[in-house]
């Protein structure tokens, strides 16, 4: 599939509010500074589309950009750490659970984890909320280009492992790094042969 049109819509601060335009949506959710903003720029080849930041917790609303006015991808807020108070993260937190949890549009979620380091209890947690809700899912492990290759590979085996102890399925996984524009096709294609399923 090629993006050749995404446009920035809307930020909403609750689900209610979100756009009404009854096409698919594709949510993109994760640790703050997992980074959501990088990897949805490097997607539709638009380096301005999202706005990233050094500092943890930048999106703090549910924002949709529509792409090749077929479906929305949608940036949520992250989880767990943030440079903001411990009111605003469970703020945004709810907000986010709400969205997923009620958005009648929701065709997948994709979690996105952060390759460098080892599962975390927060990326392990949100996972399992996302499963007992039987929202769809799919995990993308971001940044592999910043570490070594044995190293990427150790820490998405401990993940695997980790779910395992819950899940009977692993959901579909992508490997990426935004720099490099690794996983760019492999996720746009999936995304594609989704949305015509449900179009047809």
């Amino acid at each position: 599939m090629e993006v050749f049109k995404s446009e920035f819509i809307k930020s909403s601060s609750s689900y209610k509010d979100c756009p009404k335009n009854p096409i698919p949506e594709y949510a993109f959710v994760g640790r703050s500074n997992v980074g959501k903003s990088s990897l949805l720029n490097m997607l539709v080849n638009n380096k301005k589309l999202s706005k990233t930041s050094s500092k943890p917790g930048k999106t703090k609303l549910i924002n949709h950009f529509m792409i090749n006015q077929k479906f929305f991808l949608v940036d949520l807020p992250g989880y767990g750490w943030a440079k903001s108070s411990k009111s605003d993260r469970e703020k945004w937190l709810k907000m986010t659970k709400s969205y997923l949890r009620k958005s009648s549009k929701l065709s997948l979620v994709f979690q996105l984890i952060d390759s460098r380091i080892e599962p975390q209890s927060s990326d392990i947690d949100f996972t399992l909320f996302l499963g007992m809700n039987k929202i769809p899912l799919s995990i993308i492990f971001t940044k592999i280009d910043k570490i070594k290759k044995n190293i990427v590979e150790k820490n998405i085996d401990l993940y695997k492992k980790e779910l395992l102890k819950k899940w009977k399925k692993l959901p579909e996984i992508f490997i990426t790094s935004s720099k490099k524009k690794i996983g760019r096709k492999r996720i746009l294609t999936y995304i594609s042969e989704i949305n015509n399923s449900i179009l047809k």
